[in-house]
């Protein structure tokens, strides 16, 4: 496997987030396998998060590397752009992407601009995909592995961000990624991806969102208005979750199919089949998009979903309404909704309603 190809940035200096797992440090070592002036970061987000284990395996594979390595502190910054946000829109009735958020607020926001600082070409991270200069604008595209692919996450960076933007791993399969760091004698190796939202920990989400939220009973209802039960806070539930709905003597099963802040009533589905359950249109705000996108292309509206074909029709400024070809379930406001033409990613926005 050739791990050095040829690069027009040779010698180009290059701060790589290192996490401390197998990704990014297999994207340092590529780079500096490349010949870039590669130095080593850890981003400090959250008390508890950050485990000495994770700072210290990726200071060791920087080590090994015979890189400078340098740890940032942003839990400040974190907790207001990203935790607080995620809590907001939880509190609004709508169900986040902390993840988005993170990647374009820290990761290529604060973490990039103290990069610069410190006299940085460019910042690189261990997300499966690919960034490309293609008629005179920067496109991100799909990971070689689509099972890894992360360009779901990445909708919200600008141009200015990805022109400063590598991601040295998106042209290998998460078990080439694996076979580099084991031939290279990295110590992570064989160490297992990370999970989740990591502040959350092991708790339930719905527990861990209550220590946040106050309770409010609101009504359970079907679709023809029907009350079923009661509920301790419509914003503890997001639409297609069938876990925490404890209401008994329902030959199916029951779905979050809306929820109401307003009202503070959870429509639910009875059965999966439930036509409230699906939707064929559906509102976005804040959209990311080139001008000259063709009407019909395909979107996801959850990570890994397989591509669906849709249309965009602009209503005004950054609102759009999208029509897919065949009807979506479980549609939650708040969640990204993501546009691709092929494998080029052309974009995302907020699903409003």
């Amino acid at each position: 496997m050739d791990t050095k190809k040829a690069s027009p940035e040779r010698s180009r200096r290059v701060f790589v987030a290192m996490s401390g797992g197998v990704d990014s440090s297999v994207a340092a070592f590529l780079l500096k396998e490349q010949g870039y002036d590669v130095t080593g970061a850890h981003m400090t987000c959250w008390e508890g998060c950050d485990s000495n284990e994770d700072r210290r395996d990726a200071m060791r594979v920087a080590a090994k590397l015979g890189i400078p390595f340098h740890v940032f502190d942003f839990k400040e910054e974190y907790k207001e752009g990203v935790f607080n946000y995620m809590i907001r829109e939880y509190a609004s009735g709508r169900t986040p992407n902390p993840d988005v958020i993170c990647n374009s607020e820290i990761k290529f926001g604060i973490f990039l601009e103290k990069a610069i600082s410190m006299g940085a070409d460019f910042i690189a991270t261990g997300h499966y995909a690919r960034v490309k200069n293609e008629d005179s604008r920067f496109w991100i595209h799909e990971a070689k592995d689509r099972n890894k692919d992360q360009t779901y996450f990445l909708w919200r960076l600008t141009q200015d961000q990805l022109s400063r933007a590598l991601f040295p791993i998106g042209d290998y399969l998460k078990s080439e990624v694996r076979e580099i760091a084991k031939k290279a004698g990295l110590i992570t190796a064989d160490k297992k991806d990370s999970q989740g939202l990591c502040f959350v920990g092991k708790v339930d989400f719905q527990d861990f969102l209550r220590e946040y939220l106050p309770k409010n009973a609101g009504s359970v209802v079907n679709s023809g208005g029907k009350v079923l039960g009661t509920h301790d806070g419509a914003y503890f539930f997001t639409p297609g979750q069938r876990h925490g709905i404890k209401l008994g003597g329902h030959s199916e099963p029951l779905y979050v199919a809306e929820t109401n802040k307003e009202k503070n009533t959870i429509i639910v589905a009875e059965g999966a089949s439930d036509p409230v359950l699906y939707k064929k249109e559906i509102f976005i705000s804040g959209a990311n998009l080139p001008d000259d996108i063709p009407e019909k292309i395909s979107t996801r509206i959850r990570y890994r979903q397989t591509l669906q074909a849709c249309s965009i029709l602009k209503i005004e400024n950054s609102k759009l309404k999208i029509v897919f070809d065949s009807s979506q379930r479980a549609v939650a406001p708040g969640q990204s909704v993501v546009f691709y033409s092929g494998e080029r990613l052309l974009g995302g926005g907020i699903i409003e309603k």
